[in-house]
């Protein structure tokens, strides 16, 4: 992600797709591959995190935000 922007980290709870989930945590083990006994040393919780993370930068959050017809509903 981009490091020069001001961000700060915020803990919420987040409901995506069943089926995002399960491409992220297959698409991760993948990427990482098993070690020796055949265990994936990979967080999913913090890809998840970043995965979100990356879609809001890049998706433009903040100007999302700054429309005021985005909180109704």
């Amino acid at each position: 992600m981009d490091e020069s922007k001001d961000m700060i980290t915020v803990r919420v709870n987040v409901d995506i797709p069943t089926e995002a989930l399960k491409i992220i945590v297959q698409t991760a083990k993948q990427i990482v591959g098993p070690d020796e006994k055949g265990h994936y040393r990979v967080d999913t919780a913090d890809k998840v995190g970043e995965m979100i993370s990356r879609f809001l930068l890049d998706n433009d959050f903040k100007r999302y935000v700054d429309n005021p017809e985005n909180y109704s509903g």
